[in-house]
């Protein structure tokens, strides 16, 4: 008998690999449902709205093009960013090959054997395939997204028709559950989209002032790829700032100004990741940061660009879900990151003196 657990353990993980292997295979059929849940549940409330003065189909068609109004513009947005960023490297070609060279030789002075062999077969092409495969995915979203609103507008169909079949289901309360812990999640959801756009918004126009002020060229362009990268946790916020250091270093070559640059974007995302955010957002979002970068992580090793965004929401619904099952309850609180609200929770039984 002392051997079940551990045998139940390892069937679960084993059960947790399967599952992580099959939604991996099944991405093209999977991700784009999550997506269109997700999408629903945040489009849901202007669409019910709308159905009380206008017909169902009349409001539906408008919550949809509303919605692909916003996701093409933020795509727009991204493709823009990036277009510029490229012409401007491709302007600039020779300064990133000297700069390069110069690193090679730095490099060789200390000690870095390899460093001129490399400068030497270094071509500024490189960077402009990486941001020709960063623009060729992101039009490649767009075939993604086709797929996605195809379910998005089924959905929007069926919503109240899935909400009374669930209000009428007779097994114990498991209509009751799905509704509640439904309902918690979509505000979750909408609350989280909110302050994730507003935050954008917010560091967007502050990178993009940080730049102009600084004399960095390409300003509008890196405010543009900060507020969009900034839906993205921690990847997003990391390639917003290396860009920007990495083309001061080029601009200005000066390893001082980009080190300025590198510090003060640092903060910006700082400030408004790590500070602003969690304030605005409350304790309903808590989530660990730990499980914040893991989801993160985990979703873009199974889907790409698309699980990077989605992985954050998904683990928000997971903890939604455990917090309304009174078994797993324990889960969705050791996962939050808040520290218990009693006190005496904190400290350890202590053993009765002898």
């Amino acid at each position: 008998m002392g051997k079940d657990p551990v045998i139940r353990a390892l069937v679960g993980l084993i059960a947790l690999v399967a599952v992580g292997a099959a939604v991996s295979l099944a991405q093209s059929i999977i991700a784009p449902v999550v997506f269109a849940l997700f999408i629903i549940a945040i489009v849901w409330p202007l669409q019910r709205g709308m159905q009380r003065h206008v017909p169902k189909l009349a409001a539906m068609a408008v919550t949809l093009i509303v919605t692909l109004l916003v996701v093409g513009c933020v795509l727009s947005i991204v493709v823009w960013g990036f277009a510029r960023v490229g012409q401007w490297t491709l302007a600039n070609a020779g300064r990133f090959q000297s700069l390069y060279g110069q690193a090679g030789d730095w490099l060789e002075g200390h000690g870095f054997i390899l460093a001129s062999m490399v400068a030497e077969h270094f071509d500024v092409r490189w960077l402009l395939r990486l941001f020709q495969e960063i623009s060729s995915r992101v039009h490649g979203l767009f075939s993604f997204l086709v797929v996605t609103f195809v379910f998005v507008i089924l959905g929007l169909l069926e919503v109240d028709v899935f909400v009374r079949q669930l209000a009428r289901t007779r097994r114990g309360d498991a209509g009751g559950f799905m509704l509640r812990a439904g309902a918690d999640i979509a505000g979750k959801m909408q609350k989280y989209m909110l302050v994730r756009t507003l935050m954008s918004i917010a560091t967007g126009l502050v990178v993009w002032g940080f730049t102009l002020a600084s004399g960095l060229e390409l300003a509008t362009a890196w405010g543009a790829i900060a507020f969009a990268m900034n839906y993205i946790p921690f990847i997003g916020p990391f390639v917003a700032t290396l860009l920007p250091t990495f083309f001061a270093l080029v601009q200005f070559e000066s390893f001082e100004m980009a080190a300025f640059v590198f510090l003060c974007l640092n903060l910006i995302q700082f400030l408004s990741g790590s500070y602003l955010e969690p304030r605005i957002a409350g304790k309903a979002l808590a989530v660990s940061p730990f499980m914040v970068l893991f989801a993160v992580f985990f979703f873009a090793f199974l889907w790409g660009v698309p699980g990077a965004f989605i992985g954050v929401p998904l683990l928000i619904a997971i903890l939604t879900l455990c917090a309304h099952h009174e078994p797993t309850r324990w889960v969705s609180d050791l996962l939050s990151g808040q520290a218990p609200a009693d006190p005496v929770a904190l400290a350890p039984e202590m053993p009765p003196s002898a």
